[in-house]
């Protein structure tokens, strides 16, 4: 008996967290190798996604606007707009209303079904089966829950590698003392790690883990993947992950990071200064790892397959191989990704693959919005600075002293200020090297 292939179009995915998103403008997005375009009308509760073109030459709609008079998606090239629902309601060009309301089943976009709940915008990636939303449910963590105490920060980034290389390396918790020692990890305590598999099926994956804070991990195909780790006495840490399959050699990471205790903690630190010290740190020490490996893995395809290629002797490789043996067994080993076929991974430089300013900063507003504040600061602190040293400058003689020397002082101080932001928290939003050697 064969099994049924698993459909990856007729189910949900997280594009992003709500406060991410742009209210005032379109915003691109990819999933599945399908261009998305997120916008929200002015007077709605909930964000829209339609297809990206439109339909009267193709033209992406993430690079128009949203008109402030109409509250509808205007399409940059020529102007046509559409309301909440994809409905064309305006051709500048057309002489006649009529061929617009005699058109409307011809001119509309695709829109897909969308959800907002804990704090996610969702979509339904088959813009041609939209009943079929209606009767599945979200794929949500039991862990993103205020009424069971807990609290929870968010996180997305656009990663450099396959979605299979994502769900592969979220599954391994045996790499975590390695690849984010001095992170979130410490190589000189790392030890066996036992995993057990106690559900396998085409739609759930659960597995446990033995040790000082045992773990449950599930997969939800295609994108959930979560740790519940128990710290006794009640107290739980959870990872939420949401793997996001965008085009070959590409995915996005929707995280969430719930917490059940020490709840006022983690509500004093700011989002973007636990996204450029820790989940950004994270995923820098897997990338060029990740990358790299999928390079070789699709280099060595050619004449082999997984099994031949990785040595997987250990405990610690057993959900990476229930995750492989899922995919050939539902999925034939690929994605049926639409449009051209899927190319080999070709390498990219250091730069590239640690770019957070594209990858993250320009799709979170906590960083977007901390970097523009950083830059105001600068400026500010070198106008300061100008200012204090001509005022010193000018004193008389009498003032020098009383008064010129503490705002020499103050300029210095402020110039040691600009510094800092300049030479080291600016660089935090763009690229900051991750070399294992020096760890």
């Amino acid at each position: 008996m064969v099994d049924a292939e698993f459909n990856f179009f007729q189910q949900w995915y997280p594009l992003s967290p709500v406060e991410d998103l742009d209210p005032e403008q379109p915003t691109s997005v990819t999933l599945l190798n399908q261009r998305l375009v997120i916008w929200k009308p002015p007077a709605a509760p909930e964000y829209c996604v339609f297809l990206d073109y439109c339909p009267h030459r193709l033209a992406p709609l993430s690079e128009g606007r949203i008109d402030p008079q109409t509250g509808q998606l205007m399409c940059s090239y020529h102007g046509w707009q559409f309301d909440a629902q994809g409905t064309c309601r305006w051709i500048p060009q057309a002489a006649s209303p009529d061929v617009v309301t005699k058109n409307e089943a011809v001119f509309c976009v695709k829109r897909l079904p969308t959800q907002q709940v804990n704090g996610l915008l969702w979509v339904w990636a088959d813009a041609n089966t939209p009943e079929m939303a209606n009767s599945k449910p979200l794929p949500l963590s039991p862990q993103i829950d205020r009424s069971q105490g807990f609290v929870w920060s968010s996180m997305v980034r656009e990663l450099a590698y396959d979605w299979q290389t994502l769900v592969e390396n979220v599954a391994d918790p045996a790499h975590v003392p390695f690849a984010h020692h001095g992170v979130q990890g410490d190589r000189e305590r790392a030890k066996p790690v036992l995993i057990t598999i106690e559900h396998s099926t085409a739609t759930r994956i659960e597995a446990e883990t033995e040790g000082s804070f045992p773990a449950r991990i599930t997969f939800e195909p295609p994108c959930r993947l979560e740790y519940a780790i128990q710290f006794g006495g009640g107290r739980q840490v959870g990872l939420v992950t949401y793997c996001i399959p965008v085009a070959p050699g590409k995915s996005r990471i929707v995280a969430q990071f719930p917490q059940n205790f020490a709840t006022g903690f983690q509500r004093l630190i700011p989002r973007w200064w636990e996204h450029i010290k820790i989940r950004n740190a994270v995923l820098d020490g897997d990338m060029v790892l990740l990358h790299l490996q999928e390079h070789y893995l699709q280099d060595s395809s050619s004449n082999s397959t997984w099994k031949a290629a990785y040595k997987l002797p250990t405990s610690a490789d057993r959900l990476v191989i229930e995750f492989r043996h899922w995919f050939d067994r539902y999925c034939q080993g690929h994605i049926p990704w639409p449009g051209s076929p899927a190319q080999a991974t070709v390498p990219l430089s250091r730069e590239a693959l640690l770019d957070r300013y594209q990858q993250h900063t320009l799709i979170c507003h906590s960083c977007r919005r901390a970097l523009a504040i950083i830059h105001r600061l600068q400026w500010g602190l070198l106008g300061y600075f100008a200012i204090a040293v001509a005022i010193a400058a000018l004193l008389p003689d009498p003032l020098r002293l009383r008064l010129g020397l503490p705002l020499a002082i103050s300029a210095l101080l402020g110039l040691g200020l600009y510094t800092w932001l300049k030479l080291w928290l600016e660089p935090q939003f763009y690229f900051v090297d991750y070399v294992h050697a020096r760890k």
